[in-house]
Parts: structure tokens; C-alpha cells; sequence
């Protein structure tokens, strides 16, 4: 009997049809969340009375960018079905490469940061290095610090704060406080600061011990809000939403930066220029995000640490180990605490004016997206993600050219959320664990072993 003979099964192609027909869903979709939200403006004219744009021209844009995305993905899940390739936007082995020679580009990094001010005046002058050095250096490094102090808290022990901002308060009204009522200096009350802010700590760290994961998030959001609110009503104590003006700043070895004749420049024999105090403040919080990572590192290499690690990865069996948790915790909040309240009380001299606004739950979100975008219990990966998303910030005050394209009533900083969240939502898809997720533990049994990451549990290892 003859065989039948047998025709081989066509690989499926795409299906461009059913690809335009969900970009067209898409798009439909947006179109209806656009008509409400995007497609007027408001305004009140001379006579007080509400005034509605048109803003049709936006409601095109969106619809058209979703449904080009949208065709984009269909199109590519329909090539992908048959075969997953994986996406790699850098080389393989890059990560190994970093970690191989990661002292020498601590050391490159080192260099640039010191250097830093002496590039941004040599490229733009001393007029525009002002803000250079203001805007990106030193608010970027701010949050460089605040992410390392929180990553203690999170990235080592992994406890979710989502109210780190309570502890950023505490440094910033305890300096502005006791600096104006008491003329204390601020070399005095900067490790003072970071006492109380590593104090309230503790206070947090007492009712939720037995706490975990989201129950966790939610106590400690509530304590940041509880704190601000009462900036907001305890007006005797903060001045309310009035805020704290007039907060003295830091000086040079009891040389202030002013134009007077015991300033600065008078007494260093210099035209006077408010540069040369940006470039001390810059130089402070660089060696205070510096001694939170030496800090930090050191830390982790102590019994303490590795408590926190263990802590991290499973609380049931760190307890059977006959660590003490109640310990571990406390001291994760107060240290990572502690940082925080440096950083609020340099804020508080930078500024010279404090309000309770500068202490919204989105500044807790900000650092939080920073240490998990980053890599949680990754030094590199938090100042990575800190340069990316507050210099991205600053970076989008820059693109004035947009506005030959969009118009000139086009604003690049008023979409900074919506790029926020673009962003957030493409490094989760790309990288879940974040930008750098290779976590090693500080010892090692015998000998050093790679451990692949289909072996460690999302979310808990």
C-alpha cells in the first residue's frame, strides 16, 4: 500500500489584518480617555469666567503614538510566537565586564565627580555653570544619597518604606529649627539631625515589626503623611504651610559666602560670585553621598549586614538561625533613617526656606522608584537610576527646540510624569530585577558560586 505522502505544516506569517485591527482598538480607546481629559483646556479669563481650548491637535498626537506602538507590538508578538528571541540592548556579558573591573570605574567615577565643577565652568563659562553644577550636580546627588539610604532599608534588608520622606522631614526642620531659634552651626547640627532622624526611626520601626510586604507599605506611608500633616497644622512648632525662611547656611571654616568683607571672596582676595558657594555645596553633598556608601558597604560585611541579607531573602529561616529580627529591623529603619536626616538638613541649608510641600508622598515614590529601578541592594545601579530620572528631569527644562515642532505654548516639563511612567514601565519589561539586578551575598561558603536567578523567587531573593 502506498503512503500517503505527507505536506509540511506552513510556519505561521503575520497577520498585518488582525495587527491593524487591535491598533485600531487601541487608538479607539484612547480616543474616548482623551475626549474627557486631553481634548479641552481650562482657563478663566478677565471676567472670571471658565474658558475652554480646544486641544485637538494633543488628542491626534496620542492617538497616533498608541497606535503606532500598538501595531509595533502586535507585529513583533506575531513574529516572536513561533521562536522567542530575546531582546539585548546592551552586548552579552556586558553586566560581568562591569562587575570584573568595577574598582576601576569607581575610581573613573570618583574622578569625573570631583572634576565635575571645573568641566561645567570650562564648557560653559562661570555665568552658565552655575546652573550646571546647582540643578544637576548637586540635586542629583541628593537623591544619589537618599537612594543609598534607602536601598539599606529596602535593597539589604527588604522591608517596603514607602514613607522615607518622614525621615528627609525630620533632618530638614530639625536643622532649619534649631539653626534660627538657637544659632547652632550646621557642623553641629548635621550628625544631630541625622540623631533625631535615626530616633523616629526606631519610633517607626517598634509597631511594625511583625508587619511585612504590603502591610508594611501602608504603615509606613501613613507615617509620612502623619508627619507632614502635622508641618501643616502644628503652626507654632513649623509655621504651617508658611514654611521656615531665612534659615542660615553653612560657611567655610566660620567664613561665610557672602559679599561682605569678612566673605569669601574678600577674604581670599576674589570678585565676588555666587559660584563659590554652589561649588561648596556641591563638594558637601559629594562627600556626604560618599560616606553613606562607604557606610553602607562596611556595613554589609559586619554580622549586621549579612542579619539583613538573611532578613531579606527568608525572615522564617533567619529566625531559625537564632538572629534576632526585632534587632535587624530596628536597625535597618534607624540606620537608613539616618541618612535621610543628613540629606534633609543639607536641603535645608541649600535652600534657605522649607514648607511641608517640599515633603509629598511623590518625593517617597521618587526614591523608592529610584532604588528599585536600580537594582535593589545596588550602590551603581541607585546612582544610575537617580542621574537618569532627576537629570532627565532637569535635561527636559533644556529642550526649547521642541517648540519649533509643537508651538510655543508646547511645555517639555509638564509631561515630566508621563515620561516618568514611560520610563518605569519599559525598565520593568526590560529588566524586572532592575537596571543592575546581580545581587551576590557578602560571604561565600567554600567557594564563590554564580546562582541563576530561575533558582531565586521574584520579589523575595
Amino acid at each position: 500500500m502506498a503512503s500517503k505522502p505527507t505536506t509540511a505544516k506552513a510556519a505561521p506569517g503575520r497577520d498585518f489584518k488582525a495587527a491593524l485591527k487591535e491598533a485600531g482598538f487601541a487608538a479607539l480607546v484612547t480616543l474616548g480617555l482623551c475626549i474627557p481629559v486631553v481634548a479641552w483646556g481650562t482657563r478663566q479669563n478677565m471676567d472670571n469666567v471658565l474658558v475652554l481650548d480646544p486641544r485637538w491637535d494633543a488628542v491626534a498626537w496620542a492617538v497616533g503614538i498608541v497606535f503606532v506602538g500598538r501595531l509595533l507590538v502586535a507585529l513583533r508578538q506575531q513574529n516572536g510566537r513561533k521562536e522567542k528571541a530575546k531582546i539585548r540592548l546592551l552586548p552579552h556579558g556586558t553586566i560581568a565586564f562591569f562587575q570584573r573591573h568595577s574598582r576601576l570605574f569607581s575610581l573613573f567615577g570618583l574622578g569625573f565627580l570631583v572634576s565635575f565643577p571645573a568641566i561645567a565652568i570650562g564648557l560653559a563659562g562661570w555665568g552658565g555653570a552655575l546652573k550646571w553644577i546647582d540643578n544637576f550636580g548637586v540635586q542629583i546627588l541628593i537623591y544619589v544619597m537618599l537612594g543609598w539610604g534607602l536601598n539599606i532599608v529596602v535593597g539589604l534588608a527588604g522591608l517596603l518604606d514607602l514613607g522615607y520622606v518622614a525621615f528627609y522631614a525630620v533632618g530638614a526642620y530639625s536643622y532649619a529649627l534649631l539653626a534660627k531659634n538657637f544659632g547652632l552651626s550646621f557642623w553641629i547640627l548635621l550628625p544631630l539631625a541625622g540623631i533625631l532622624a535615626a530616633f523616629w526611626g526606631m519610633l517607626l520601626g517598634f509597631p511594625v515589626l511583625r508587619l511585612r510586604g504590603d502591610y508594611l507599605a501602608i504603615v509606613t506611608l501613613a507615617f509620612g503623611e502623619i508627619i507632614r500633616l502635622v508641618l501643616v497644622n502644628w503652626t507654632e512648632f513649623s509655621n504651617g504651610y508658611a514654611g521656615i525662611s531665612g534659615i542660615p547656611r553653612p560657611t567655610f571654616f566660620g567664613i561665610p559666602f557672602t559679599a561682605a568683607d569678612n566673605g569669601f571672596a574678600a577674604t581670599f582676595g576674589l570678585e565676588f560670585s555666587p559660584l563659590y558657594r554652589t561649588i561648596f555645596l556641591y563638594y558637601l553633598i559629594l562627600c556626604l553621598a560618599l560616606l553613606t556608601a562607604f557606610v553602607t558597604l562596611r556595613l554589609r560585611r559586619l554580622p549586621v549586614g549579612r542579619a539583613w541579607e538573611a532578613l531579606r531573602e527568608d525572615e522564617i529561616a533567619c529566625r531559625s538561625l537564632g538572629i534576632n529580627t526585632t534587632n535587624t529591623k530596628l536597625t535597618a529603619f534607624s540606620m537608613g533613617a539616618m541618612f535621610g536626616g543628613f540629606a534633609g538638613a543639607f536641603f535645608s541649608a541649600r535652600q534657605g526656606f522649607i514648607s511641608p510641600e517640599s515633603f509629598v508622598f511623590m518625593e517617597s515614590a521618587v526614591i523608592l522608584a529610584i532604588v528599585v529601578l536600580g537594582g535593589m541592594g545596588s550602590l551603581w545601579g541607585c546612582a544610575i537610576a537617580a542621574i537618569a530620572m532627576i537629570g532627565g528631569t532637569e535635561l527636559l527644562r533644556e529642550l526649547d527646540f521642541l517648540k519649533q515642532i509643537f508651538g510655543q505654548d508646547f511645555d517639555p516639563t509638564k509631561y515630566r510624569m508621563l515620561i516618568f511612567g514611560f520610563a518605569m514601565v519599559v525598565i520593568m519589561i526590560w529588566k524586572p530585577r532592575g537596571l543592575i539586578s546581580v545581587r551576590e551575598p557578602t560571604a561565600f561558603l567554600k567557594e564563590k558560586k554564580t546562582i541563576s536567578a530561575d533558582l531565586v523567587q521574584e520579589g523575595h531573593g
